[in-house]
This record gives structure tokens, sequence and C-alpha cells, in this order.
């Protein structure tokens, strides 16, 4: 008997999918490698997970978990076949409670409709991934997911109060809960986000939220040089105000914006630096205005701003298409999320500026300066065609990988390691780190069957 019709036997014929059509859809995600596995099953519910767990354990047949496939590492490429895990049908929003300021979520809830749904209720859930429309909580929860709000709020792994966690072998696991303080033991809420889908299968997650700010101002300012933006950051935060976000971005990255969207969106100058504030009308009233006289005394090119969601979203609306805008160059985005300490955001730019030089690739630079984590983005031409160019690429980022690390950063940020970022893992972790992870593995999946084949073999 086949495996699929095994399968269709333990959780029904509807759960079970194996026609190549489905198979190359769950075979990778938004980076460029691809394994088809051997069938994907969709459970709705926990006890279906935890059946499909218990059954792969015993027969030692991999399992790889994913959400809506948004990743940019590979994190959901089922590497060594086997089952891919599609949670995208546990989709339901079970609970939002104002009193206890929580909601309580399936991991195929796309991220913008959680935000939505609570945003109703006059509440708040803060991670706000640039793919929140697509990507789903689930997947956020395993990579602990970021986005511009990090700099005020912090990341998912903040937010996520409680977890229910099918384990390797089917057994269910239920840690923390609908309270805002717990310190009952060790932190395995902490351990189980960032995961990857490699120590369990999250079926559903507590997460705390915030009351919904009722003001909101955007201001867009573009500058002639990066160092001019990155002035203005750190007067910002010598002044003393913590905006919720600080993006920051390149002259390369707005050309492209330009060829792609057309200059009337982008604001003139090789430098473009968005400060969203939010919170109480009248302080918000005053630190936007305060900030954007801070800002036209350093004689930007150009200086707008914005008051209200519908008028900010506008002009977040050239951030949130960077990516689309440098994959219409026609060039190959590859895209490293690479954190630094924030004094080194100028370094960064400039060592990128220099590693374009000697590579001969473009490299655009944008992101969260506000907490260092800058992507970036080596645009290759022929990556896909030509070996010889996926292995310079490959010398460009140990290079770029080389430098963050010798300045005390790390080689990611919010996309996580998955493949893509496999063969620098050793090089960034130290050896007792990495001893700890493959005890870790050991102890909660002895036969390795999560997510095998990513960094912890």
């Amino acid at each position: 008997m086949s495996l699929a019709e095994e399968l269709r036997q333990l959780l029904g014929r509807d759960a079970i999918a194996d026609d190549p059509e489905t198979l190359a859809a769950h075979s990778g995600d938004k980076w460029f490698a691809a394994e088809a596995p051997e069938v994907v099953v969709f459970p709705r519910s926990t006890s279906e997970v935890a059946k499909l767990l218990k059954f792969a354990s015993e027969q030692k047949i991999p399992v790889t978990a994913r959400g809506a496939g948004f990743g940019y590492v590979g994190g959901c490429v089922p590497s060594k076949k086997g089952i891919a895990l599609s949670l995208m049908r546990m989709n339901r929003i079970k609970e939002i409670n104002f009193a206890d300021a929580v909601a309580i979520v399936e991991p195929g809830v796309i991220t913008a409709d959680l935000k939505a749904a609570v945003r109703e209720q006059k509440l708040f859930y803060p991670p706000d991934p640039a793919s929140m429309k697509d990507c789903s909580i689930g997947g956020n929860v395993a990579t602990n997911a970021g986005g511009p709000r990090c700099l005020k709020y912090g990341v998912t792994r903040n937010y996520v109060t409680g977890l229910e966690v099918a384990l390797a072998n089917g057994e269910m696991l239920r840690t923390g809960g609908r309270i805002h303080k717990n310190k009952t033991g060790f932190d395995l809420v902490g351990l189980f986000v960032g995961s990857e889908g490699m120590l369990g299968v999250v079926t559903e997650m507590t997460l705390r939220l915030l009351p919904l700010p009722p003001a909101r101002t955007t201001i867009s300012a573009a500058f002639a040089k990066m160092s001019d933006a990155a002035a203005a950051v750190h007067e910002i935060f010598a002044k003393g105000f913590l905006p919720a976000s600080l993006e920051i971005a390149d002259s390369f990255t707005l050309e492209a914006a330009r060829k792609d969207l057309g200059k009337a969106i982008v604001p003139p100058g090789n430098a473009h630096l968005l400060v969203d504030l939010d919170g109480q009308v009248e302080s918000v009233r005053s630190e936007a205005e305060a900030i954007r006289r801070m800002l036209a005394e350093k004689n930007p090119n150009a200086l707008e701003m914005a008051t209200g969601e519908e008028d900010c979203e506008e002009l977040w609306t050239l951030r949130r298409q960077f990516s689309n805008s440098l994959r219409a160059t026609g060039l190959t985005k590859l895209n490293q999320d690479v954190v630094v300490p924030r004094s080194r955001i100028v370094d960064l730019i400039e060592f990128a500026e220099r590693l374009s030089a000697k590579s001969g690739f473009p490299i655009a630079c944008f992101g969260h300066a506000g907490d260092g984590n800058i992507h970036i983005n080596i645009m290759a031409d022929r990556f896909h065609r030509e070996a010889s160019v996926r292995e310079k690429v490959e010398h460009t980022l140990d290079d770029l990988f080389s430098q963050v690390l010798a300045w005390g950063g790390v080689i990611t940020g919010e996309h996580g390691i998955g493949l893509a970022k496999k063969r620098w893992w050793p090089e960034a972790t130290s050896r007792p780190v990495r001893e700890l992870h493959q005890k870790l593995k050991q102890i909660l999946d002895p036969n390795g069957i999560l997510n095998p084949g990513k960094f912890i073999e």
C-alpha cells in the first residue's frame, strides 16, 4: 500500500493529496530551492496533526510542516521528501477577548486578517511582517517574524503567551496561556517560537494584544546621501524619541522603485527615511512636529507628513513595494536580513557599496534602521542559468556574513536559517551552542522526522 493510501485510511481521503500539481505547490517557498514531497496532508484539527505525527514517528517518515509558504530561506522545503504538512486549513480565529487582551488562533490564520479582526475590537497586534497579507501566524511563530514595528513593539515572540504543540511522537504539549506574566519553569514558549518546525508542530497559539493606539503619523524624508538619513536616525534617538518604525532605503532601491512605480511616488534623492509614530493624539502630534522640524533642519530633498491610518498607509505604499520593484528589474533578488549594532548602519551600507564594486553585483539596501536589521539584497543576473554566478554569489555572501559577524551582528534577524543560510550556521554560532541545539533536537525529536535536512543535522 502506498504512503498516500495509508494516510487516507488514517485521516480520510479529503485530507490527503499526491497529485503532481499539489506536490509541486508544496515543494518550496519564496527561496529558489524545491523538493517535491511524497504526499501532502491537510489536517483540520489538532487531533489529526497528533495522529499523523504518531504514525510518522513510528514509521520514521519525514514531516515538514508549512504555513502559507512565504518564507525566504527554504525553511519549509521538504528536503528529505516524505510528508508536507500544510496547516492552512486550520485557520480559525477561535477567540478575541478584550478583557484578557488575548487572541486564540490556529496556525493557518493570515497575519493581516488577524490584525484587521482585532482592530475591529479596538485592539492591536503589533508584529507586521512585509508579507502580512500573505503569510500565516503559524509561519510567523516558526520563524519569530518581525517587521518595521519591531523597534517599539518587539517581534512575534513578545506576543506569544501560550502554545499548543504536537510533539514528534504525537503527544500534545500545552505551555503558557492567556496570562501576561509567567515564570513557572523554563520558557518553553520561547523555545518553540523561532524553532523553524524542528522541535514540534504548533497547532494553536494564544497571542497578547495591546490597546489600539488612537493616533498615527508618518513622516517621509528624502536625502542626498545615506549618511544624512542615518545621522537623522541617530538624532531622533538622541532627542529621546521612540518611533514605532524607522525605515531606511538606499539609492539602488529607490531607482528601482522609480522605474517600477513611476517618479511621482518616489521622492528625489539617494536615501529615504520613513518615521512612524503612534499613541495618544496630543503626544503623537507634538512628537511628530518636533521630528519634522528636526528633519527640516537637515536640508532634505523632500519632506512630507501624513496623519491618520489611511494617509499614513499611502506613504507606506512605497516601502511595501520595494521588494516587488527590485524583482521588476529582472535580476534575481537574494535577500539577506542581517542585523548589526545600530551604530554600524552606515558602515554596513558603505561596506555593501564596496562589496558591490568587488563582486560586480548591484546591491540594494533597505530595512529597519531603528534596530539595525537591514536587508542586503544581492541582485544577480543569470543566477538560475549559470553555476559560475551562483558560486560568485556564495563568495559574496562569505564576505558579507564575515563582516557582519565581526561587527557583533547576526546573519538573520527575522527570516531564519532554513536551507539558504545552513552553510554559515557553524560560522555564526559557537560549538556549545550548536551542541545544545542538537541535544534539544534529540530529546524532542529522537527519530529526526521534523523538518529534516536543515541546519540541525
